[in-house]
């Protein structure tokens, strides 16, 4: 089968002959921009995407670079997934189950649908994977309470928005005792801190003894939900009833790597993330990982960055191997 350059919703149901020169796991900042890349080397691409990008849910880009500061990241995507599209690249909605390295291609399962699900196989020669991470976030009975906040002014990144932090009356959230590490970074920013264990774990008399030295907060009672309007957090009711009064809150419960599919390769990992070189390619020569699933800073820019870096080493790569590829507009004199 084919595949028509276009985002691709049709049931596949015939097996897809195409080798792609690379399939592109993950439709955020990082996959979008290596597919740009991609196809402006002329190489075949597929981006599959499940449409889950970290950066979907973020409500301002503060830090990018030549944007307005209240861009929406879903404004960004959408921009980039029409760029790479332009450009002739393809795009399926899909969660990649299963890669297998068969050698020389890779086999990529790919569910399509929820409801009456089918699956095909895609097959490349090299992949990127841009698949990143969900932010763990505080569990309470009422999700919807968490979620109406959550990257809003309930922030999950200190290098993206400890600026936006300053001098305001900061909740910290974690989920074990070196979590709350981050409030000493947090410090820089604002002296307004006030962290929460939700009751889930215990606190070490060392860590208590560093935290009332800085004049910080700790709060171990589970939390009933956050306070606030119009998803601007202003505090947080505690299970007695009680209210801490807060401006902002930065979430630091660590994140869910997306790069289950990958288990079945050997590649060299540091905690969740993959180990790579400056090119961001992997311990495994034909698989490039960018954007969150690598060692680095979670950032939108960086991921953009990672993206151009992986695709150009692609290109590289298989430049060196084929020598010059002749267009199919050029005719011989």
């Amino acid at each position: 089968m084919q595949l028509s350059k276009q985002t691709l919703n049709q049931p596949l149901n015939q097996p897809i002959e195409q080798v792609y020169d690379v399939l592109v796991i993950g439709g955020g900042a990082a996959g979008l921009s290596a597919g740009i890349y991609l196809q402006r080397y002329l190489l075949s691409t597929l981006i599959v995407d499940k449409g889950k990008a970290r950066s979907h849910w973020m409500q301002e880009l503060h830090n990018y670079l030549g944007l307005p500061p209240n861009t929406p990241g879903q404004d960004v995507l959408k921009q980039g997934k029409a760029h790479y599209l332009a450009l002739e690249g393809d795009y399926l909605n899909g969660y990649v189950q299963t890669v297998i390295d068969e050698g020389e291609t890779f086999a990529v399962h790919v569910q399509i649908g929820r409801k009456s699900p089918t699956e095909a196989v895609f097959r490349s020669r090299y992949l990127i994977a841009a698949s990143g991470i969900i932010d763990h976030l505080p569990k309470l009975d009422d999700m919807q309470n968490v979620f109406d906040y959550a990257g809003h002014n309930l922030h999950v990144c200190l290098i993206c928005d400890g600026y936006e932090m300053r001098d305001k009356r900061a909740g910290v959230f974690g989920s074990s005792e070196s979590s709350l590490e981050v409030a000493f970074s947090l410090g820089w920013f604002t002296p307004n801190i006030t962290l929460f264990t939700n009751g889930e774990f215990d606190v070490g008399q060392e860590l208590r003894d560093r935290l009332t030295q800085k004049g910080y907060r700790l709060v171990e009672q589970p939390i009933k939900k956050f306070l606030g309007e119009n998803h601007q957090m202003t505090g947080v009711q505690l299970s007695d009833g009680s209210v801490v009064e807060l401006d902002t809150g930065l979430v630091s419960m660590g994140s869910k790597y997306h790069a289950d599919y990958l288990k079945g390769i050997d590649l060299e990992y540091k905690g969740g993330n993959l180990v790579t070189d400056p090119m961001n390619r992997t311990s495994h020569p034909r698989i490039f990982a960018v954007g969150d699933l690598k060692l680095g800073m979670n950032q939108v820019v960086i991921a953009a960055a990672d993206g151009a870096l992986a695709a150009t080493q692609i290109w590289r790569d298989i430049r060196r191997a084929e020598g010059t590829r002749r267009s199919p507009l050029i005719t011989a004199a």
